[in-house]
């Protein structure tokens, strides 16, 4: 079984801005906290572009299945918190890219302003952890 995930073990990723870690295995599933759009320096990606911003989060969390072994296809469940409901549409063809066939379980959150100026959304992820 791969050991707790935690910011230290991933290249790339941003220190987390609170007390808590970018993702966690418990048993044979890895809860991944919610992923916000800044690079490794806490500089945000993309401002005004949510295309952007979605690109850059799918991509780190396919850096953090990929730390444990994972992938697209273990994904059981996405929450996405929106601030812009019509980004939706942009949206769509990122994650068939991302995902592909497979298709998550899914929560869309629209909300009224996520951490970080110019931030756009936010995604969080569960997905299983393939045994070692």
């Amino acid at each position: 079984m791969p050991r707790l995930v935690n910011e230290c073990d991933i290249p790339g990723l941003a220190t987390p801005a609170g007390p808590y870690s970018h993702a966690t295995i418990l048993g044979n599933q890895l809860y991944v906290s919610g992923l916000i759009p800044w690079d490794d320096t806490g500089k945000l990606v993309g401002p005004g572009n949510v295309t952007l911003q979605a690109e850059f989060i799918f991509a780190t969390l396919a850096k953090i299945l990929a730390a444990v072994g994972s992938n697209a296809g273990d994904v059981a469940k996405v929450t996405i918190f929106l601030v812009n409901l019509s980004d939706r549409i942009a949206l769509t063809e990122i994650r068939q890219n991302f995902f592909g066939k497979c298709r998550p379980a899914s929560t869309l959150v629209q909300v009224s302003g996520l951490i970080g100026e110019g931030t756009l959304l936010e995604i969080e992820a569960i997905a299983g952890v393939r045994p070692s």
